[in-house]
């Protein structure tokens, strides 16, 4: 696809934009933003003013052009002047033109209200906020498109990268077995020293070096040892599942199991692994969405987080001389991996920012539904009173897991989203080793993500 000629009419005019969160990824995008032909940034959001304004010197704008606003109507007479508006609420440049607003706080709650406010305003919404995503993405899609406006996730992250990769996949007649990512870290194994290393912590592992090649056992057993010997390591993660859930609701597939089954894997296994049981796989079918750790060498490439999807190979010649030609295809030949090894945050969301505004589309589902809740699960005993505050870089709440569960209206009994839990405190205790439930959890009758849950349970046809 020529991307110049899709978004032929960027020149024409400049689409205005605000973001709201100004660390590694808003940050990335006011920096790319500079540079790309049609699109401006010059409203900077954050918890206090004078961080939104030290994010926009950072990328080059001139001291006295940052206007650091406390009320509407000086962001107004900024936005006159033709300054950089930096504020602390939205809510106090939601009326400005921009056409875009990019929401990348990585708070949930924060995430439901500033998308309310926004779509209220006539703007198109970027979810980067997978978080809040995860638990009303339908409800903002549905409520944007009342208004001619679109919710979209974001180019240059893993979601819309795999939903973009998979719909391609369906268009030219692909079956699709499998679609997912790889982990935010890969596994980097020194077989010298025996060691694994992962985001910045190296574990002995010995042993782990007899697993390196599969070497003709059966995929589910060298899957288990290396999980085995690599056990000091973390192996679930709570984004890489908040991703998924995201997926599954623009693209209607399913988790295989309920935690992922997350193997450690090379590049080049995928296809064998992310394949059915049947093929000698993991899983127990098609349409399944999964995730993988990038097992490799110190010296070997990286596939940098990015997506992929598996699928069936149905003509034998022609996936013979793909796999003379590099391609991935599995070693019974009856599955190929499709990788797209990348995902640069910031600096390729004009993309999605282009097709809101210029398209009036989203990089997503037109109408996403809720296909997959992500559910939180105690994974030790929690009292009543437990704060389940989500923290981090990751934003996950000590000793809770979590886990794709299908979607369901809320209920005492179900299975509460784990960002809808984040931030509120147990009711009563939960013990360790079962779902969170919604009775367990003192949910707010103020709080702006739980009606909007509430509203999306509401028109969502359960049948």
């Amino acid at each position: 696809m020529n991307h110049l000629r899709y978004f032929r009419d960027r020149g024409s005019r400049v689409v205005e934009c605000a973001i709201i969160g100004s660390g590694g990824f808003g940050r990335s995008f006011l920096s790319q933003a500079r540079h790309v032909t049609g699109l401006a940034c010059r409203v900077a959001v954050d918890r206090e003013t004078a961080i939104a304004a030290r994010a926009l010197a950072s990328v080059g704008t001139a001291p006295d052009r940052i206007a650091e606003c406390a009320d509407a109507a000086s962001a107004r007479a900024a936005w006159a002047a033709g300054k950089a508006i930096a504020v602390a609420d939205f809510a106090l440049v939601a009326e400005l033109p921009v056409e875009v607003v990019l929401e990348a706080t990585g708070d949930p709650e924060a995430g439901a209200r500033h998308a309310r406010l926004a779509i209220e305003a006539g703007k198109h919404v970027v979810m980067v906020t997978k978080e809040t995503d995860s638990v009303v993405g339908p409800i903002l899609s549905r409520l944007a498109a009342e208004r001619g406006r679109v919710v979209s996730p974001v180019d240059g992250d893993q979601p819309s990268l795999l939903i973009g990769l998979a719909s391609w996949a369906e268009v030219i007649g692909l079956e699709i077995v499998a679609a997912g990512k790889s982990s935010e870290y890969d596994f980097v194994f020194d077989p010298q020293a025996g060691t694994i290393a992962s985001n910045g912590r190296s574990i002995a592992a010995p042993g782990f070096g007899d697993w390196l090649r599969p070497d003709g056992r059966p995929w589910p057993e060298v899957v288990a040892a290396r999980s085995r010997h690599a056990a000091a390591l973390p192996q679930r993660a709570v984004p890489d599942l908040c991703e998924m859930t995201v997926v599954a609701n623009a693209l209607g597939l399913r988790a295989d199991r309920a935690d992922l089954h997350a193997p450690i894997a090379r590049i080049t296994e995928v296809a064998d692994l992310m394949a059915p049981r049947s093929d000698g796989g993991l899983l127990e079918g098609g349409g399944r969405l999964d995730v993988f750790h990038c097992l490799r060498l110190p010296d070997e490439p990286s596939f940098a987080g990015g997506v992929f999807v598996t699928v069936a190979c149905r003509d034998d010649d022609s996936w013979e001389m793909l796999r003379d030609k590099g391609h991935v295809v599995a070693r019974n030949g009856r599955t190929a991996m499709i990788g797209l090894p990348r995902h640069l945050l910031g600096l390729e969301a004009a993309t999605t920012v282009f097709e809101a505004a210029l398209l009036g589309a989203s990089s997503g589902a037109v109408a996403p539904r809720p296909v997959m809740d992500l559910t939180a699960f105690a994974d030790a005993a929690l009292p009543a009173g437990t704060l389940l505050r989500a923290e981090g870089h990751h934003h996950t709440i000590a000793d809770v897991s979590a886990r794709m569960t299908p979607a369901a209206r809320l209920g005492d009994d179900v299975p509460i989203p784990y960002y809808l839990a984040a931030g509120r405190r147990l009711a009563r205790d939960v013990p360790a080793g079962r779902p969170i439930r919604c009775g367990d959890v003192e949910l707010d009758d103020d709080s702006q993500m739980l009606r909007l849950r509430l509203a999306q349970d509401a028109v969502t046809d359960w049948s």
